[in-house]
């Protein structure tokens, strides 16, 4: 290491003095446009209902969500993320309410598309809240079979394109599905819509309250390893990601975000690509649940988010945009 310098003439100290020089020499910022909040939706009317392992989350109902995208635009947030709650008695083995155009997020996207240009929607394309097995594909001898399942993803990402979604985020691990939808978007007259691919997701033991949020961890047989990442792993996640850049994604997420911060340091350092990360529900969870002083709370946050951009990340899907964004604001 050069200049490295020597005690007493060299003081890091003094850099560190007055929080104007603080700010001043600082490597790292995260400001609104670092930030995508997820937000769940669910069927009925006027419903603001509580999660109860997410604390300070909900589920809303179509009719609500306009508020909420107002809030998304007065604080700078560059785009929302949807997950439907769908409700048991419309899953199926095949998912089948996610090809349904009046399906929750159809109806949502049709809604806030209608009324708001200039926000970005960022859809899933998954199953896991459709089918009644909780899994993200067709289930064939107790195995998610790959290349019937990225049919139906297919349709399903025209579906979502063709009711205004602009970011599709294909969540379910599938090999060779960016190829498949992005020749399908094209095709079809979608070449604009872009596509986050959740390239590197693990089998993780982070995701349980996201499942009681869309409901599908009660309905989930067995596990998801022989689709999702061995948290064992790195190098893999360099494979997964170069076949996803040839295969057509704008960018790609590395989810859960805070345990593999050295997964997203390691894609930044070897593509030349946007990389998003996603601060799961466990994530989530432990933070709020950990910290019960407001002040702390939020510097907690900060120093959380701030990992992610200091690890590489573009970008940073997170349950605390919308009350980090007012305190950056």
């Amino acid at each position: 290491m050069k200049n490295i310098g020597s005690y007493p003439n060299t003081r890091l100290r003094r850099n560190r003095k007055k929080e104007w020089s603080r700010r001043l020499v600082q490597e790292n910022t995260l400001s609104p446009n670092d930030l995508i909040w997820p937000i769940f939706v669910c069927e009925g009317k006027n419903i603001k209902e509580r999660i109860k392992t997410m604390p300070g989350v909900y589920r809303h109902s179509v009719d609500r969500l306009e508020k909420l995208i107002e809030n998304a635009l007065n604080k700078k947030i560059p785009m929302i993320a949807l997950f439907p709650n769908t409700p048991s008695s419309k899953k199926d083995a095949k998912g089948s309410e996610a090809l349904n155009k009046n399906n929750i997020i159809c109806k949502a996207l049709r809604l806030i598309k209608k009324n708001y240009k200039e926000i970005g929607i960022m859809c899933d394309v998954a199953l896991d809240p459709y089918t009644n097995h909780g899994h993200d594909g067709i289930i064939k001898d107790n195995y998610v079979d790959n290349d019937k399942t990225v049919k139906i993803l297919i349709k399903q990402s025209l579906l979502q394109a063709e009711m205004g979604c602009d970011v599709i985020a294909p969540s379910d691990m599938m090999d060779g599905r960016i190829g498949e939808i992005r020749k399908a978007l094209d095709k079809n007259g979608h070449e604009l819509v872009q596509i986050l691919s959740y390239a590197v997701k693990y089998a993780s033991n982070f995701y349980g309250p996201f499942r009681d949020a869309v409901g599908s961890k009660k309905k989930l047989k067995g596990d998801k390893k022989n689709y999702q990442m061995d948290f064992n792993n790195s190098k893999e996640a360099l494979r997964e990601v170069a076949l996803d850049i040839k295969e057509g994604a704008d960018f790609v997420m590395v989810k859960p975000g805070m345990p593999y911060l050295d997964i997203i340091k390691l894609i930044k350092d070897n593509f030349k690509i946007p990389v998003f990360a996603y601060q799961v529900s466990g994530e989530y969870s432990l933070i709020r649940n950990g910290i019960n002083n407001k002040t702390i709370n939020e510097d907690a946050i900060l120093e959380s988010l701030i990992s992610f951009k200091r690890a590489g990340a573009n970008a940073i899907i997170t349950y605390f945009a919308e009350e980090i964004a007012r305190k950056l604001r």
